[in-house]
């Protein structure tokens, strides 16, 4: 009887420490958006901005999340999902942001970089 119940606990903890282990590598919640993350947002929307990402790619995730709710404006690609419109694209890494005039910027640029490299204005809270 107490290898049967030893047997069930351990089952149960492997779950519990599976699910706390998925929500670890997924991500938090996204962070608080603010009016210059969204105006950032709608700028490199207008310039053409196009994020292609994976769903695995943890540098992906933080440049999303990075985003919040305005990552909304954002055109994202996934690649595992649409990968013919990757390889179209020439991603050979992930992220890529491409943008209409042809600059192309890869690897994590996060909110600063981005408004940067592509003359957007941006100026969080602090």
């Amino acid at each position: 009887m107490d290898s049967k119940f030893t047997t069930i606990a351990l089952f149960v903890i492997l779950i519990v420490v599976g699910i706390v282990g998925v929500f670890a590598f997924v991500g938090g919640e996204p962070q608080e958006v603010d009016a210059a993350v969204v105006s950032l947002a709608q700028c490199l929307s207008e310039k053409g901005a196009v994020m292609y990402g994976t769903k695995t790619c943890p540098y992906c995730r933080a440049e999303k999340l990075s985003f919040g709710e305005a990552f909304q404006y954002i055109t994202y690609v996934e690649c595992t999902e649409e990968p013919n419109r990757c390889v179209d694209a020439g991603v050979e890494g992930v992220p890529l942001w491409t943008f209409t005039d042809g600059t192309r910027l890869e690897g994590a640029q996060g909110l600063e970089g981005l408004a940067r490299a592509v003359n957007c204005p941006y100026a969080p809270k602090e």
